[in-house]
């Protein structure tokens, strides 16, 4: 746990505002990030005047999305890839906002496979104190702030984040920006999948759901009894493996952020195996629509 903290918060911190030369691009863009290819394949694909550009191993794709100047990229899968490239981008481009697109795990039971979820707020729920047992029972060390109930030896804590607010803060949350949250609610109704290229088709309309809580950690989510803890413990809707990363990024940054996150799976809250292979595509999809007609209804700040 150590080791990660150190890790983020270098990766958040240690790279500073590059100079002019070490732009790759000088207009002033949205970033629209996805963690994988098959997250952005129909965003990619949807780019007008695309130009590729590389660095450190990322692909950075720049052109016009719903008529917004962007740059679209992969922060690869888990929190530290998402936290390096998001900030890799900071360095190289002029972001005005930045924009997370993809699948996620359903916590809310009240959420079905294909609804898309804006969370208000995301969380890096598998920062933690693992503690020791002592007569049956386990027990963090005396000096451990943990606001949130245990599941089992794992303690949920706050993290550390710097900052161009100036020094170092404690926190848990980190909001979604609330005028981009307020675009999201104009969106309207939004035509989106419910079958898959193979015609597994799900049996239900999917939703639009504004608003709640998002977490995220590094680790995929198949369980039933971890998924109520994430649910009961973080009122959480979603969970996932990058957003919260970002989120962190843009903090620091002091960049307006908002993640749109399509359900593939429901963490383990499925009757059967996790669908997670089976919907992918669907929700990937669903998510892209919903991101291309967000930008549309929002206007960056500058």
């Amino acid at each position: 746990m150590r080791v990660l903290v150190g890790v983020l918060l270098l990766l958040i911190t240690a790279v500073g505002p590059a100079a002019a030369a070490d732009r790759l691009d000088a207009t002033p863009r949205i970033a629209v990030i996805s963690a994988y290819e098959p997250e952005w394949r129909v965003l990619k694909s949807s780019v007008a005047e695309a130009k590729s550009h590389h660095a450190n191993g990322v692909e950075f794709v720049t052109g016009k999305l719903s008529g917004r100047n962007v740059v679209l990229f992969l922060s690869g899968i888990g929190m530290v890839n998402a936290a390096m490239t998001s900030q890799l981008a900071f360095a190289r481009f002029d972001l005005s906002g930045v924009v997370f697109s993809g699948i996620a795990g359903g916590v809310d039971p009240g959420l079905r496979i294909g609804d898309v979820v804006v969370a208000g707020k995301w969380g890096q729920y598998l920062e933690a104190v693992f503690a020791r047992e002592v007569d049956g029972r386990f027990q963090p060390p005396p000096w451990a702030q943990t606001p949130f109930a245990n599941f089992g030896m794992m303690f949920p804590i706050d993290v550390w984040v710097r900052s161009t607010r100036g020094g170092t803060e404690k926190r848990f949350w980190f909001e979604a920006d609330a005028g981009m949250l307020a675009a999201a609610g104009r969106i309207g109704a939004v035509a989106l999948k419910r079958c898959t290229a193979a015609r597994d088709c799900l049996s239900h309309e999917q939703r639009l759901v504004i608003g709640g809580n998002g977490v995220s950690g590094a680790a995929f989510v198949d369980n039933a009894a971890f998924r109520q803890y994430v649910f009961t413990t973080f009122e959480a809707r979603v969970l996932d493996m990058e957003s919260a990363a970002v989120a962190t990024v843009a903090y620091a940054n002091a960049a307006p952020f908002i993640a749109f996150r399509s359900l593939s799976d429901l963490a383990g809250g499925g009757a059967g195996v996790n669908e997670m292979h089976t919907f992918l595509q669907v929700a990937s999809d669903n998510s892209a629509a919903v991101v291309q007609r967000f930008l549309e209804s929002w206007t960056p700040p500058r």
